[in-house]
């Protein structure tokens, strides 16, 4: 209870505050993290259809993957942590703080529960981009086009998908028609450098940080936080386990982000 209450000393004298957070907190409303032994859709390891190689090989096969993390992230819903920083960052601001939200989950969870301007450094279920003009858009369509309906399912039975390249979603720019794929930042693939300068000025800025259900073993969000940590500002982990970054860091709060968090968080 002390390591808390100092922390949350800490945030009360924040004026400039940011909020990392990974797979660990939307795992607590249900998505799958398709991180480590168990991360399979199908037969398939999640991360090898989440490369631009499984796009060009087989663009239906990802787009029932995705179209079946779509479904998923529909229809959780924000838990208590998510809730906690929404608040948290709303009340901030009203009183002339800054609470910057980075996060490398695709769900859109921060934004249901009510956070603004939430920096996604790796994209989102919800948008897409075309292969040939580029256009980035937003569809929160389920199913994203009529041959993707009742499609997508996990059943490791299933083995193929033949979706005709025709029939999956094309973009809607006058004159183009290219097919579209998932706006994600897929292994292999570097981050918008927007996106990215957007992250690093959170990071040289902020005077205190929490990093909230992350691995930190994913570059470059992995090494935000110790960078932190070595200007000596305080940063508090929220974990359901230690990480390779734990000794960095000022605060370790070990259990469920909707407990943890929420106490940290308490207004």
């Amino acid at each position: 209870m002390n390591v808390m209450k100092s922390f949350r000393e800490v945030l009360s004298n924040a004026r400039n505050v940011l909020i990392l957070t990974g797979s660990g907190i939307s795992a607590e409303s249900g998505i799958p993290t398709f991180r480590g032994a168990g991360g399979f859709w199908r037969r398939y390891q999640a991360q090898n259809l989440a490369t631009p190689e499984a796009f060009a090989a087989n663009p239906s096969l990802v787009w029932e993957f995705y179209e079946y993390r779509r479904r998923v992230a529909n229809a959780a819903k924000p838990n208590k942590a998510h809730e906690a920083i929404a608040n948290f960052q709303q009340h901030a601001s009203g009183k002339g703080s800054k609470v910057t939200i980075v996060t490398q989950n695709i769900d859109e969870l921060h934004q249901r529960a009510g956070a603004k301007d939430v920096i996604e450094l790796h994209g989102s279920l919800y948008k897409t981009r075309c292969t040939v003009c580029h256009e980035v858009t937003t569809n929160t369509n389920i199913p994203i086009c009529p041959a993707l309906e009742g499609k997508g399912s996990p059943d490791p039975n299933i083995m193929v998908s033949d979706i005709s390249k025709d029939d999956l979603p094309k973009c809607q720019t006058e004159n183009c028609k290219g097919l579209l794929r998932p706006h994600i930042v897929w292994f292999g693939e570097n981050l918008n450098d927007h996106v990215l300068q957007q992250a690093y000025n959170a990071v040289e800025n902020c005077d205190a940080c929490l990093v909230i259900g992350t691995s930190s073993i994913v570059y470059p969000a992995a090494m935000f936080a110790p960078q932190v940590a070595k200007r000596g500002v305080p940063v508090a982990e929220f974990n359901l386990e230690t990480t390779p970054a734990t000794r960095h860091f000022t605060y370790h709060f070990q259990g469920p982000c909707t407990i943890t968090v929420t106490e940290a968080l308490e207004l």
